[in-house]
């Protein structure tokens, strides 16, 4: 298949010329503009055709294209009104064959909800077969984060995904206990299955030129639920509790959270029912230990 069905430099330049849109940093907006590296992408995130995938933030469509290429069925979310509403005659003129695969919710990612995504809400009337089973997205860098968590909880039936981070960003998301890295973006993505760094990208595929590194962090599905949600809702105050007081042992930074006695030796007797070293701090802690000690609580 030649670049002709997929965007490069000059035709995304054109494009933005077209729809007035200059790429804002409050979007957290960087288009790739390079071909190989979309192709890449899509490869490393698996995807074949008949797969439902959702991509946040289009942009201009070059991930969208890629994806389209090889078969997918994508539902692109983008906030941007503009963007939106061009996306699917840019699928259709790239690639005619493609244009009833590609459906456009437009939204801000962290207001999408399940109605969104299952048709409701839809600017296209091009139905998808189910909710999106694959995530694979240019996340906009300034809420990438936040982003990753609400899809998520919000669709659980995502089982695999690669998304395009800032450096340390990825990093974070992908550390394991013990590391500087680590912190409670790394404990809440463990909740859901195994996250590692896929690759790294050159700053020179995006116009604008960031500022900073990018790395692809690829996602796996745990085989089973660590837990309940209400677990899970139990787990995650005591994530935010235990790495908000960082460099506090856990015996002080959990007193008071969910029952947890507001004084050091009855936080303590809590932690050891639970098998957790009172005197630890936070980035030692596995997310098991920590639903351990959401379990002891309820």
């Amino acid at each position: 298949m030649g670049d002709a069905q997929l965007l490069g430099p000059a035709e995304v330049r054109v494009l933005a010329e077209r729809l007035d849109v200059t790429p804002t940093k409050k979007l957290g907006q960087n288009f790739v503009i390079d071909p190989n590296t979309v192709r890449k992408i899509v490869r490393l995130a698996g995807v074949q055709a008949g797969d439902l995938v959702i991509e946040v933030g289009p942009g201009l469509g070059s991930l969208t294209l890629g994806l389209t290429e090889v078969g997918a069925e994508v539902t692109a979310v983008e906030i941007d009104h503009r963007l939106a509403a061009e996306l699917p005659h840019t699928v259709a003129a790239m690639q005619p064959a493609a244009a009833s695969r590609i459906r456009v919710v437009r939204s801000d990612a962290l207001d999408l909800t399940l109605d969104d995504l299952s048709g409701a809400g839809a600017e296209s009337q091009h139905a998808t077969r189910g909710l999106p089973e694959v995530l694979v997205a240019n996340l906009p860098y300034n809420v990438s984060v936040p982003i990753l968590m609400h899809l998520l909880e919000l669709v659980p039936s995502l089982r695999s995904g690669l998304v395009m981070v800032q450096a340390e960003v990825g990093y974070r998301i992908a550390a394991s206990p013990g590391s500087k890295e680590y912190g409670s973006p790394s404990a809440k993505a463990a909740w859901y299955g195994d996250w590692q760094i896929a690759g790294s990208v050159s700053r020179r595929i995006f116009w604008p030129v960031p500022g900073v590194d990018s790395v692809l962090v690829s996602y796996a599905r745990a085989p089973e639920a660590l837990g309940s949600e209400a677990e899970r809702v139990v787990t995650f105050d005591l994530v935010n509790a235990a790495f908000a007081g960082r460099r506090k042992m856990l015996r002080q930074s959990l007193q008071g959270v969910h029952g947890v006695p507001s004084s050091a030796d009855g936080a303590s007797a809590i932690l050891v029912a639970a098998d957790v070293d009172p005197t630890a701090r936070a980035e030692q802690l596995s997310i098991e230990q920590f639903l351990a000690i959401a379990r002891v609580l309820s």
